[in-house]
């Protein structure tokens, strides 16, 4: 699906179109007859806030901004607004529609369209048939005075960044191991721009990467570790921002068998952090944003093999702190402290890492916001939080108060994996905490990674979490200079 700014002279009325509107907006410009004009002021007087004209061979839509509602709460019921024209559109097989904006209010359009092509979404590359309306409408062109081509063009690799996570996400290990997903990203870097650098298992060994090797010690396939670098001439940020997502690309617990009904089915799905860090560096590529961004994505299956790690091995981490593994389904830990040591090296302004880390997040929030949990980096939580009200992909503050790291003391090593049966997304946390030394969020996306059933624009299955979210607090920073 393609988004094209289009100017008042090529407005087509023979196109469906839907339109932007205030209870008060003049529907002159919709060309609707004394009739419709009729229809469509009962409806408003009702309260409808979605009204669809249709005739012969067209429809006109129009989208009633909620005056009741708060500005971020509006761009949201825009979004959702957007999966239900998006049905009419693929029924009627309209290949084209017109987006009109009537109260010059860019940000407005911007969302729907935004939702529109997010509902789009499908992933159907394993079908023996493809659905035949995968890609209707092909076009959206869009008519607002005040939008620029830049900010389409910024929604339009947005989106695309959202199905690349997604397609990610959707993948499952039979066509996407940890190489596989290192091979991706080189593909991905080659055709962006980006620097990528991949370490194998041999590289990996000789940097003594304990935490990443000892969950790869299970699988019969190699762990990678691979390294993002966005660093055009004219950054404006001195020091650069780094992001660690989770690769475990299959999730089986280990020795430690995930014990619960269907817990381990869509498991192809605890590789959902690296996919929104590799799709928002994608992002940020694709648009030239003038910053410095570091991505570093740890990359192995979790599986329990006859080699795999035990309750009670004791591990030595990348930066020489020794674990004792007390769960083997605690993994996604182990690689992230990897790569959080690994970080240093940069000097970093900030340091977000993204995971599927626990199903305590999950229980505590549901599929409707990430948990975070940050270090030294309160200025940079201030503006994450708003994006995340911004793109509707919210953050709940948890905190990383010092009892906490009582729960994780360990009689034989210097820490251990788990803490007890409570606060187990915090404790979680303060085990990440252990190997920073920098500004750092660490946020977990376990409830909205992956969907079971549709929730309008954020379809089944892999949701893209994150990606948004990312790429608008950064598009911020670099729009702010």
């Amino acid at each position: 699906m393609q988004t094209r700014l289009i100017k008042k002279d090529e407005i087509s009325n023979q196109l469906s179109a839907f339109y932007i509107a205030r209870k008060g907006t003049d529907f002159t410009t919709c060309s609707f007859s004394e009739e419709e004009l009729e229809y469509v002021r009962k409806k408003i007087g009702k309260g409808d806030d979605l009204i669809t004209v249709h005739k012969l061979d067209k429809f006109t839509c129009l989208v009633i901004i909620d005056e009741d509602k708060t500005f971020f709460s509006q761009l949201e019921s825009l979004r959702k607004h957007s999966s239900k024209v998006l049905s009419i559109v693929k029924e009627n097989d309209y290949a084209e529609i017109m987006a009109g904006d009537l109260i010059n209010e860019p940000e407005f359009i911007l969302a729907f369209i935004e939702g529109l092509v997010m509902s789009n979404y499908c992933f159907d590359k394993h079908l023996s048939k493809p659905a035949e309306k995968a890609n209707f409408p092909a076009t959206i062109s869009i008519f607002c005075p005040y939008l620029q081509e830049d900010d389409v063009k910024h929604l339009q690799a947005s989106c695309e960044a959202v199905y690349l996570a997604r397609d990610l996400v959707n993948e499952p290990l039979s066509h996407l191991n940890a190489v596989g997903l290192a091979d991706i990203i080189k593909e991905l870097g080659s055709k962006k721009g980006f620097a990528v650098e991949v370490m194998n298992k041999q590289k990996i060994e000789s940097l003594r990467m304990g935490g990443l090797l000892a969950v790869n010690k299970g699988s019969i396939d190699p762990p990678t570790f691979s390294i993002m670098e966005w660093k055009p001439e004219n950054c404006i940020n001195e020091k650069p921002f780094v992001l660690v997502g989770k690769g475990v690309v299959f999730d089986t617990g280990g020795l430690s068998l995930k014990p619960t009904a269907n817990s381990m089915d869509y498991m192809k799905c605890d590789m959902a952090g690296a996919a929104a860090v590799i799709a928002a560096i994608d992002a940020v590529a694709t648009c030239n944003l003038p910053l410095h961004v570091i991505g570093l994505i740890p990359a192995t299956d979790n599986r329990p093999d006859g080699n795999a790690i035990v309750p009670g091995d004791i591990i030595t981490m990348f930066d020489g702190t020794t674990v004792e593994v007390m769960n083997t389904d605690a993994e996604g830990r182990l690689i992230l402290a990897d790569a959080l040591s690994f970080a240093k090296q940069y000097d970093p302004a900030l340091v977000i890492d993204m995971a599927t880390l626990t199903g305590s997040a999950a229980a505590a929030i549901g599929t409707q916001g990430m948990v975070a949990m940050h270090n030294s980096a309160d200025k940079w939580l201030t503006a994450l939080e708003e994006s995340g009200f911004y793109t509707h992909e919210r953050i709940v503050l948890f905190p990383l108060w010092e009892e906490y790291r009582e729960m994780l003391k360990s009689d034989v090593a210097d820490i251990k994996n788990i803490g007890g049966k409570e606060a187990g997304t915090i404790t979680a946390g303060k085990f990440l905490e252990h190997f920073t030394s920098f500004p750092w969020i660490h946020l977990d996306i376990a409830g909205p990674a992956f969907l079971h059933t549709a929730d309008s624009y954020r379809t089944k299955g892999g949701s893209g979490v994150g990606v948004r979210l990312l790429f608008d607090f950064f598009l911020k920073y670099a729009q702010k200079g």
